[in-house]
């Protein structure tokens, strides 16, 4: 391995959720946040991978931290889903609060425009034991955004992409586990998305409501943390029409690191704890491999680990203990022989590429 690391762009992390929902102080080393975690816990979203302590030794220096709270009443797992939008409101704007605070901290820096990128790119070349991590707000399900007409009010505080659904139904869209298209809230939402210009996530919708979604918005996509539907079988994953409808559009799609979306033969509904996979970091490059073999380059795979999100080390690549090993994925693309400004594409230079795109020089 080289001794200088690449600069990784991890584009689906939910640090918020993590540090409020999960009560983790993010500021402290993987090894004292899991002592710190009680038993519940350590069952329902097991053993911490993301600290920022973590991030600064893979060389982790830009992220797309979500805000992330979902209309979903039906949740028995993580507890964490709403009855109702206003308080998917109250958690989403708390993620918010708390990324503040790091900030005035000096852990994180918000980017939001092409000259705060630029910057934090340029700190990273040669950084400090703290130099902030930069930090461009994203959101996982479109649901404490309570309608069009706040859209301007989170796109002011920094949101610069989020995806309609999650699990279950959203307020503007069937998700994941569920089966329908956009909701007749939809359509003026993603007009007002598409005025402010934020991205659109694909991540998370049904197969009905993507297609959807590509006919009535002609603004900038992505996929932040989705996986090969021809590698690991299920709705959650993206279809190869898929894949390349987004590469079509100029979007990234970031491989995830949930073993679900990485092993065909992980059983859902066995606790993590209590089975091991078989996906690996090399399971990771192997959806980085499909989708550049299906479109023809490697312009258009990052990393969007979504390590933590409601799930641990249990759940993750069996030779992954924390975020910092993704740093181990550059041997692995250069062994499979990935020209150096391919593996520093994936790892980094794709989503920064694609949100320069989308901000045209703002």
């Amino acid at each position: 391995m080289p001794d200088k690391p690449m600069l990784i762009v991890d584009s689906h992390l939910d640090l918020g959720f993590s540090a409020l929902q999960v009560n983790r102080d993010l500021t402290q080393p993987a090894a004292t946040v899991r002592i710190h975690d009680p038993e519940p816990v350590m069952r329902s979203f097991g053993s911490c991978t993301v600290s920022f302590p973590e991030m600064r030794k893979g060389h982790v220096g830009i992220v797309f931290g979500t805000v992330m709270s979902r209309l979903d009443p039906n949740d028995r797992w993580t507890r964490t889903g709403m009855y109702c939008q206003a308080q998917c409101h109250g958690v989403g704007r708390g993620h918010y609060a708390y990324y503040e605070a790091l900030a005035r901290e000096g852990v994180v820096r918000f980017i939001k425009n092409t000259k705060d990128l630029d910057e934090v790119i340029a700190s990273w070349e040669h950084p400090a034991a703290d130099t902030p991590i930069g930090l461009m707000l994203a959101m996982e399900s479109a649901d404490p955004i309570l309608g069009p007409d706040q859209v301007p009010e989170w796109y002011d505080l920094g949101l610069r992409m989020v995806s309609i659904s999650h699990y279950g139904t959203s307020a503007y869209s069937h998700g994941t586990g569920t089966e329908g298209g956009l909701l007749p809230t939809a359509r003026p939402f993603l007009d007002a998305l598409r005025a402010a210009g934020i991205v659109v996530d694909m991540t998370h919708l049904t197969d009905q409501a993507f297609w959807e979604v590509l006919e009535v918005y002609d603004g900038p996509v992505a996929a932040s943390h989705h996986n090969c539907r021809a590698l690991t079988p299920g709705q959650r994953q993206l279809t190869d029409e898929m894949i390349q409808a987004i590469v079509a559009r100029g979007g990234v799609i970031g491989a995830a690191l949930d073993a679900w979306m990485l092993d065909p033969e992980w059983k859902r509904e066995v606790p993590a704890y209590g089975q091991q996979t078989k996906a690996t970091l090399e399971s990771v490059a192997d959806q980085v491999d499909h989708i550049a073999q299906l479109v023809g380059n490697a312009r258009h795979s990052g990393i969007g680990s979504d390590l933590d999100g409601g799930f641990g080390t249990e759940q993750a690549p069996r030779d992954l203990n924390t975020i910092a090993d993704l740093q181990r994925l550059r041997e692995i693309f250069e062994r499979r022989g990935y020209k150096e400004e391919d593996v520093r594409g994936v790892l980094s230079g794709n989503w920064i590429r694609f949100m320069r795109e989308v901000w045209g020089g703002r």
